[in-house]
């Protein structure tokens, strides 16, 4: 797949042949399956087969950039081979019936009277209706949809965000949204688009299009903007609030990635939901205490950094300025102390302009040993400073380096989750058989939730265009 193959940013809607995209035939016959099984789904509730229209959309692997998004920090990004697929058809009403093929479950929202449903997925569609809704109004019309998915749940690979994105293109496009001058002015390319869906997801206004509840969760645009934005077999660098691109990176021919799910649901619900904001709210009282003690008025702990930075007239960035330290302690409380403000504070300075950029130098240059290097320091700032790390994903990273991976990282929104190591292609099947036998003796209750695949940086998000998508 050469980088020609997907369009540029600069448009918003990603439309391949199905076959043209390059999936390995493993990757292809497993979206085959899924595709067979949604299509079934909507012929069993006798859904008209003509006019469905059909996306792919990706989970996706945060390989450095930990909590940083919503701070205005950068991360390195790819999606991976797994995914969610979803056929929809338009409806000529004001509802929306949901099916999820391979659960056997199903939601109906009437846009007008909508009634709340007790599958914990019906948030998701119930957001991006409610947002949609408020921006467009009567532009959104109903849809039958029908999903299915091989990405593991509450696992750290995105299937959530790969839902809204995917339920997002759906309702956009059979309700011609974007033909719309609101949506024209505001939504001008794939990136802003990447952030108006995590702005959907997080309740925040974007632009003249405002907020509303969102599901509940203080993040940023990193997992649409991987879904949406991503390259096969290349890992992107972008920077936050407002999402900007600032770099491809090629991945390593010879190596692949190894995801092991650690079998710990990282839900992002209840008690886990206040932990997940925990970390955003800490990156909040940093910006509060940078502009209460006069620093300036800045909106993101980047901000903040940035004019400490012009404020001490430093040359090169290689710590956090003391005039930001100082605010910082001046700020603690017994909910926020000083350690650990200041512990958060240097972890994210170290994650967005040190570790990203020169990993994806190293990465570039193929110096697989500093890249390594800067993965388990990556690793380390997270258990020291997020509080997001438990046992067994501080273990799966560990036992990955000492079986032999080339680097290995937590990532996604922790308390849960999942691990990626970085090994050689041709041993990847070995490794992830001695990885999980390796965690399981440690962790033997999780055993009917791990899980361990190999995958390489795969296609973003697109609708599928063949004539027969069934066939596909």
């Amino acid at each position: 797949m050469t980088l020609d193959a997907f369009p540029p940013l600069s448009e918003q809607f990603v439309r391949r042949s199905f076959n043209s995209v390059g999936f390995s035939p493993l990757v292809a016959n497993a979206y085959r399956s899924l595709l067979r099984d949604a299509h079934q789904a909507l012929d069993d509730a006798s859904v008209p087969s003509d006019h469905r229209r059909v996306w792919i959309l990706p989970g996706r692997i945060e390989v450095l950039g930990k909590h940083v998004d919503y701070a205005g920090g950068r991360s390195l990004l790819c999606t991976v081979e797994r995914g969610i697929v979803l056929v929809a058809r338009r409806r000529d009403d004001r509802v929306a019936v949901l099916r999820d093929a391979r659960r056997r479950e199903s939601i109906s929202i009437a846009f007008d009277a909508p009634t709340r449903s007790a599958l914990p997925w019906a948030v998701y569609p119930r957001t991006v209706l409610r947002r949609l809704i408020a921006n467009f109004g009567s532009a959104v019309c109903g849809a039958d949809i029908a999903l299915a998915s091989n990405l593991p749940p509450a696992a750290g690979v995105s299937s959530s965000s790969a839902l809204t994105v995917g339920l997002s293109l759906a309702f956009a496009e059979l309700s011609e949204l974007p033909a719309l001058p609101a949506w024209r002015t505001t939504i001008t390319d794939r990136a802003a688009l990447a952030g108006y869906i995590g702005a959907l997801e997080n309740g925040a206004d974007y632009g003249l299009l405002a907020g509303e509840r969102g599901v509940g969760t203080l993040g940023g645009a990193q997992d649409q903007t991987a879904i949406l934005c991503g390259e096969p077999d290349r890992l992107e660098m972008f920077r936050w609030a407002p999402v900007t691109y600032e770099r491809s990176v090629p991945w390593l021919a010879d190596f692949t990635f190894v995801i092991g799910v650690s079998g710990v649901v990282a839900a992002k619900t209840g008690a886990a939901k206040e932990r997940y904001n925990r970390a955003a709210r800490t990156a909040h009282r940093l910006v509060d205490a940078w502009n209460l003690h006069g620093g300036g008025e800045a909106e993101t702990p980047a901000r903040s950094l940035r004019e400490a930075f012009e404020l001490a007239s430093q040359g090169p960035v290689t710590r956090v300025p003391a005039t930001l330290v100082d605010a910082a302690r001046a700020v603690a409380d017994q909910e926020f102390t000083a350690n650990h403000l200041v512990a958060r504070l240097e972890q994210f300075f170290d994650e967005t302009f040190v570790i990203v950029p020169t990993a994806a130098d190293a990465l570039a240059n193929g110096d697989v040993k500093q890249f390594g290097a800067l993965v388990d320091r990556s690793q380390g700032g997270a258990e020291r400073a997020l509080e997001n790390q438990i046992a067994e994903t501080v273990h799966l990273a560990r036992y990955a380096r000492e079986l032999g991976a080339h680097a290995a990282s937590a990532f996604g929104a922790g308390f849960g989750g999942s691990v990626w190591a970085m090994v050689s292609a041709q041993d990847a099947e070995r490794f992830a058989s001695r990885w999980r036998d390796r965690y399981l003796r440690t962790h033997g209750s999780a055993s009917h939730r791990a899980l361990f695949f190999a995958t390489r940086p795969s296609a973003p998000a697109f609708e599928v265009i063949d004539d027969d998508t069934r066939g596909a």
